[in-house]
């Protein structure tokens, strides 16, 4: 927590932070940092509501300690497993493969909710959805540029990390 507070301190942060990170030895090793909040709605599936928490304390207000979320929720996004899959697999078969897994929730989407591109309460989601999976099967690697080029869209730049560390 104390890294939290003195990286927030620092740059003077107010809003949602995410940080990913591996602990070992009580130690953690930070791999990402998002300005916001990543994966609302896995909290709010399992009963916390980030993105209320987040608007009252924009607002200045100062929410009563939210309980936990329940636990064993399980929730996935096809959009990333999909792009997941053509980047790592490269081969069609196994798009198609993880694609049928997704849409009969069998392996690991058995009890999981989709959360990014929910068909039935958001029917039109599934226009990025068939977008992803069209690129995903023909050929996988198509699904790996879409990807990149979207991630070079905002990512940090090892120009931008060398102007941050200047005086």
């Amino acid at each position: 927590m104390r890294d939290v507070a003195t990286l927030g301190e620092a740059l003077g942060w107010h809003g949602g932070l995410t940080l990913d990170y591996l602990l070992e030895a009580a130690h953690p090793t930070y791999i990402e940092c998002n300005p916001r909040t990543v994966e609302p709605a896995n909290a709010v599936a399992s009963g916390v509501d980030l993105p209320g928490l987040q608007v009252q304390l924009s607002l200045g207000e100062h929410p009563a300690p939210t309980p936990p979320g329940r636990t064993g929720v399980r929730t996935h996004s096809a959009l990333a497993v999909l792009l997941g899959t053509a980047a790592y697999s490269e081969t069609r078969r196994a798009v198609a493969a993880e694609a049928r897994r997704l849409l009969l929730r069998r392996g690991p989407y058995a009890g999981s909710q989709e959360r990014l591109t929910p068909l039935v309460a958001d029917p039109p989601s599934i226009l990025p959805l068939a977008l992803v999976a069209t690129r995903a099967l023909l050929p996988p690697a198509a699904a790996t540029r879409l990807a990149e080029r979207t991630v070079r869209r905002y990512a940090v730049t090892a120009d931008a990390v060398a102007q941050l560390r200047a005086p």
